[in-house]
């Protein structure tokens, strides 16, 4: 079971546009980390200044503008195929890195993305002044992970006067790397997302189980597995703190201590276990496990 609170995330928004003081743009990308786009967007928009997506056609199939009315800015690469017509419909601003791209879509009103260490759809500083001469463009960011990529960022662009942003969760408590607007993206869906799933199965036994052969005193089977996301790592059944012994396609092995019952819920996401912890454990993002879990 999936529960999401948009009211959650709201609070997340809140909180954060009072502590960093300059425009929020929430990253929405990827169905709102899979809380879906269509609660989330209108919880916040009264909150953020726009919404960040990856595609043009992330906007297109949620109808992002209708559902928020603010700004939407599409960070990935432009379709090749893609019309400054087609953007301006949507009313989303594309990320361009190319002169190609800026003469193709200079009248959607592009932002220009810089490389400064991401090394992936970006434009070089050798290329950077040729890209705005052609786009017109008033605005740059960059993917930054480092206060010395947002540095980067400032060094290309000096001079420009240019609306700029680069930090998203990781960077925006810094006050020297918010610029002009900042990204979040997980840190708006903390503590907004509970993934349960209840025992269907208890078992005693002595001898080794499932396809591992694990040894556990006493355990429980759930009806969640790989398929759903899941991973090895940590659980908690009616809150208590427990592990989960084995993962199949479908359903998964837990720990149990002996006071739990059929129907008992176990938390593989929400309260005391976040995204953080099990990205720990997981060897992953929070960004991945959140997906993952919500797929």
């Amino acid at each position: 079971m999936i529960a999401i609170s948009p009211a959650q995330v709201r609070l997340n928004a809140q909180q954060i546009a009072a502590r960093v003081r300059v425009p929020v743009f929430a990253v929405v990308k990827a169905n709102a980390y899979g809380l879906g786009v269509s609660a989330v967007a209108p919880a916040i928009a009264d909150v953020v200044a726009g919404f960040c997506v990856f595609s043009l056609k992330e906007a297109q199939e949620a109808d992002l503008w209708n559902l928020a009315r603010k700004p939407i800015l599409a960070l990935g690469p432009p379709y090749a195929d893609a019309a400054a017509e087609d953007f301006l419909r949507a009313h989303v601003r594309p990320a361009i890195t190319t002169v190609e791209q800026a003469l193709r879509l200079r009248a959607a009103n592009p932002i220009v993305c810089v490389e400064t260490g991401m090394h992936r759809f970006t434009c070089s500083a050798d290329h950077f002044a040729a890209v705005m001469e052609a786009s017109g463009a008033t605005e740059a960011f960059t993917h930054a992970t480092r206060v010395e990529q947002v540095r980067r960022l400032q060094e290309i662009t000096a001079g420009r006067n240019l609306f700029l942003h680069a930090a998203g969760s990781s960077l925006m408590d810094d006050p020297e790397c918010r610029l002009s607007a900042v990204r979040p993206g997980i840190a708006l869906y903390r503590g907004a997302v509970r993934v349960t799933s209840p025992i269907v199965e208890m078992h005693e036994h002595a001898e080794p189980a499932g396809y591992t052969g694990f040894s556990a005193a006493r355990h429980g089977v759930i009806l969640m597995g790989y398929r759903h996301g899941l991973r090895m790592g940590p659980c908690l059944v009616n809150g208590a703190r427990r592990r989960i012994l084995e993962i199949g396609m479908q359903s998964s092995y837990i720990e149990l201590s002996g006071a739990e019952k059929i129907g008992d819920t176990v938390t593989l996401l929400g309260g005391e276990l976040g995204a953080d912890e099990l990205a720990g454990e997981w060897k992953c993002g929070a960004q991945e496990v959140m997906v993952s879990l919500l797929r």
